[in-house]
């Protein structure tokens, strides 16, 4: 499955890509939360977000957005965990069904399921969006 990127998708890529040095795989740019979130190649979390959060606070005043880094993996369940984070799982199970659909299921303790569902569901919701964009994951269910 290919991403196609609009105009404003790939100038907000090109620009987090020079002033990090990350490579970008997914740009999604959220209005409604005036956010950008870019996934970056795996390995590239460090150079993402710079010591102390240095790097990613100058694409954030370049961009006039808030900016969220997720880290890719080839691994659906620890890229799963990458996008439910900061909230701690204890677990991420993926299952395929017959139909070919392909469903997550996150454990994790009360206070990190609140942590992971967020304001108005919005965290999940992205995570939903991320997962099906990268791995083709149909739903992503919380227990």
């Amino acid at each position: 499955m290919s991403i196609k990127f609009n105009a404003n998708e790939i100038r907000y890529i090109a620009l987090f890509e020079s002033m990090t040095g990350a490579m970008v795989k997914d740009c999604i740019i959220n209005e409604e939360n005036g956010k950008i979130i870019f996934v970056v190649k795996n390995g590239d979390m460090g150079l993402a977000i710079g010591r102390q959060g240095e790097t990613v606070k100058k694409v954030q005043n370049a961009v006039d957005k808030g900016v969220e880094v997720v880290e890719f993996s080839e691994d659906i369940t620890k890229f799963i965990e990458n996008l439910i984070a900061p909230a701690k799982v204890s677990n991420v199970k993926v299952l395929q069904k017959a139909s070919g659909e392909t469903i997550a299921t996150v454990t994790a303790d009360n206070q990190n399921k609140r942590i992971a569902i967020g304001k108005n569901g919005q965290n999940i919701e992205q995570a939903k969006l991320i997962a099906k964009r990268q791995h083709n994951v149909s739903d992503i269910v919380l227990k």
